[in-house]
């Protein structure tokens, strides 16, 4: 068995594909509308085995963030030109703290879910 995917539902589709494919540099790869109900669209990273589903409804309907999902992580080469985005964008983030061995970043994206954005560990 393997991972299929994970799905997100989003209130404003046009400004969470800015975020996932703009900021996090994911791609699309297919979209599917469900008559006028929804619309699905499925990204995913640069290896292609992953897929994000950003599901949006069309009936106006409104999300409440649960306590059970955690967080989406993705690897980045250099943490310091994705801090420098955030900073520009004045998106909300909190970074990890200088002891630790790993560097982060967390953000959120449009609808409030977290992101953690880890520098990839340097091959020793």
């Amino acid at each position: 068995m393997r991972l299929a995917h994970t799905m997100l539902r989003v209130r404003d589709l046009k400004r969470s594909l800015s975020f996932y494919t703009g900021f996090l540099g994911l791609r699309e790869t297919r979209r599917h509308d469900i008559g006028d109900e929804a619309t699905l669209v499925f990204l995913t990273d640069e290896s292609g085995h992953f897929f994000l589903e950003l599901t949006c409804n069309h009936d106006g309907r409104d999300y409440e963030l649960g306590n059970q999902f955690g967080h989406i992580a993705l690897y980045v080469d250099d943490l310091a030109p994705v801090k420098a985005e955030i900073e520009k964008q004045g998106w909300w983030s909190r970074e990890s703290r200088p002891e630790m061995s790993s560097k982060y970043v967390f953000v959120h994206d449009p609808d409030g879910y977290d992101i953690e954005i880890l520098e990839k560990p340097s091959s020793s």
